[in-house]
């Protein structure tokens, strides 16, 4: 009987795969073995799979969206190199067969991360939403990476909203914490009432100081999401 699983599922795409002679698709394969080889090393074994696709391949990674979304960043700088590659990341349910060793597997999971892959313009990855909610869970606050992309229908007329890469979301969002805790230390020295304000008022400074001063609130809410 199959064992169900759920997983993070990154589909690496070779771009136009099938129009290609056949001793290319024979040099960019290769090429992508290596690419998978140097960006798995640093992963559990025990915790991975990579199963061979028509057009590519198909990382599975129990337990970890955070390594699955660092290894789609390291895999799709390959295509600097000559080595066109697109990804799809998805994280969802799995059905595994086979002995041990030989596992096959098949399911939702893996279906759609190869159909986002398909949309996913060259040297970019798409992620589903299902994967995004996954990286919320294992580290809170680092979903803000993946921006919306907008939605697509599948050839099975399926919906599929999707998220891309955005570094830079990491960084303005770190900024704007730094501004709110700038707004409350200046705040503090301003009134220069720290220890009285929440002796008073029983309350976390925090809240102590901007229940007192709604000025400092409206500024707080200005900088963050």
């Amino acid at each position: 009987m199959p064992a169900s699983i759920v997983a993070s599922v990154v589909f690496l795409r070779i771009q136009d795969f099938a129009r290609r002679p056949a001793s290319e698709q024979a040099r960019l394969r290769a090429q992508l073995e290596a690419v998978i080889a140097v960006t798995t090393a640093e992963l559990d074994p025990a915790g991975r799979l990579v199963l061979e696709a028509s057009d590519g391949a198909a990382v599975v990674l129990w337990r970890d969206p955070i390594g699955a979304l660092r290894l789609t960043q390291r895999a799709l700088t390959a295509s600097a190199a000559g080595l066109p590659l697109s990804a799809g990341i998805n994280h969802g349910a799995l059905q595994v067969s086979g002995r041990k060793g030989a596992e096959a597997m098949t399911g939702d999971g893996i279906a759609v991360a190869a159909s986002i892959a398909e949309f996913a313009p060259a040297s970019q990855l798409l992620a589903s939403r299902s994967f995004r909610n996954a990286l919320a869970e294992a580290a809170p606050g680092r979903e803000v990476s993946l921006v919306a992309a907008g939605a697509f229908k599948d050839a099975g007329l399926r919906d599929h909203e999707t998220f891309t890469l955005d570094v830079k979301a990491v960084r303005r969002r770190e900024l704007r914490y730094t501004a709110a805790a700038a707004v409350l230390v200046i705040a503090c020295i301003g009134g220069g009432f720290a220890a009285r304000i929440t002796a008073e008022s029983g309350k976390p400074f925090a809240t102590a100081v901007m229940s007192k001063y709604p000025y400092v609130r409206a500024l707080v809410q200005r900088v963050s999401f």
